[in-house]
C-alpha cells in the first residue's frame, strides 16, 4: 500500500481545482495547524464524515524493564490523542477487508 503525504494531497487538489500548488499548500497547512492548536488547547475536532480526533488521559500504571525483570518502573498518566473514524471512512474502510484478506492470502501461499 502506498502512502499519501500532505505533497501528494497538495499536487491532487491543486490539479483538481487549478489552484496555484502554494496556495493550496498554505491552505492545507493553515488547515493543520488549527487542528494542531486545538488539540493542544485539548478540544475535541470533529470533521464530519471524516473521524474525531480526542484528547484522552492514559491512566498511570507500572511498566516492567525487560533486562531488569524485578524492577517496576512507574508510568505516570498523560495526555494522547485518539482518532476515530467517521461513518463513511468505517464503510469505505470496511471494504478493503476482503482485498486485503486474498492478498494476504495470496502472500502466504507463496
Amino acid at each position: 500500500m502506498a502512502t499519501l503525504t500532505k505533497r501528494d494531497l497538495v499536487v491532487q487538489i491543486s490539479e483538481k481545482t487549478g489552484i496555484v500548488q502554494s496556495q493550496v499548500l498554505g491552505v492545507v497547512q493553515a488547515t493543520l495547524d488549527h487542528i494542531v492548536d486545538a488539540v493542544a488547547r485539548g478540544e475535541n475536532v470533529e470533521l464530519r464524515n471524516f473521524g474525531v480526533l480526542e484528547v484522552r488521559l492514559t491512566k498511570p500504571r507500572i511498566g516492567r524493564n525487560p533486562n531488569k525483570p524485578g524492577s517496576e518502573v512507574p508510568i505516570p498518566a498523560r495526555a494522547t490523542v485518539k482518532f476515530k473514524a467517521g461513518k463513511i471512512m468505517r464503510e469505505r474502510v470496511l471494504k478493503l477487508t476482503t482485498s486485503m484478506k486474498r492478498v494476504g492470502t495470496k502472500k502466504v501461499k507463496q
